[in-house]
């Protein structure tokens, strides 16, 4: 496997780099969504409890407790339940638009790499075909068997290896896009029951 890797070269090794760190964000990004989903489904039924007591205090507590984009929005709603249901919406929705960047995080580096790494790839194979036709043209038919073989291998190893790790990061990326999007949408209508609950409109 190893002898295989340097095979490709130099172009090989920013790749590995982009697997690594590609490895990475998908391993933080699944923990992270398990974990917020968890906490955000206890927050729920403790925020259905205390509120509907009128225990307020108690609520910002499970609130912080929780550490979840969703908790950070109900905390701005429960501090300022005083407002106007008006004011008090307009406030919340601004909420929520400040904690969308925590769930988009590392989204964007991980669908740079994913092309970054496809471009690499093809990098790897015009560089490896211009070293073969290279030792062609130096060798007369069929050049050096060996540098003949070991420029075709580079072009081979990079373009394989360049799709491994773009394929995962463009799998990975399009799911935690639709994730994001469908926590916010969860966000939003949880929210507005929580805003009808501290209005006093649903009980």
């Amino acid at each position: 496997m190893i002898s295989t890797l340097k095979s490709g070269g130099p172009l090989i090794i920013p790749i590995i780099i982009c697997g690594i760190i590609s490895t990475f964000i998908i391993i933080e990004r699944c923990l992270y969504f398990y974990n917020i989903k968890k906490r955000d489904e206890k927050l729920r039924a403790d925020l259905d409890s205390t509120i509907t007591s009128g225990n307020f205090e108690a609520a910002v507590v499970a609130c912080v407790q929780a550490d979840t984009p969703f908790s950070q929005v109900a905390k701005k709603a429960i501090e300022n339940r005083c407002y106007d249901e008006k004011d008090l919406r307009e406030i919340t929705e601004a909420e929520v638009d400040s904690v969308v960047p925590k769930l988009e995080h590392l989204l964007t580096p991980l669908g740079t790499i994913s092309n970054i790494a496809t471009l690499l790839g093809l990098l790897g194979t015009v560089t490896g075909n211009i070293k073969a036709f290279g030792v062609l043209g130096n060798g007369g038919t069929m050049g050096d068997p060996s540098l003949l073989a070991s420029s075709i291998a580079e072009a081979l190893v990079t373009t394989v290896a360049g799709l491994c790790v773009a394929i995962p990061s463009v799998i990975f990326h399009n799911y935690f896009v639709s994730r994001v999007n469908h926590r916010i949408v969860e966000m939003e209508s949880a929210v507005t029951t929580l805003l009808l609950k501290i209005t006093g409109r649903v009980r």
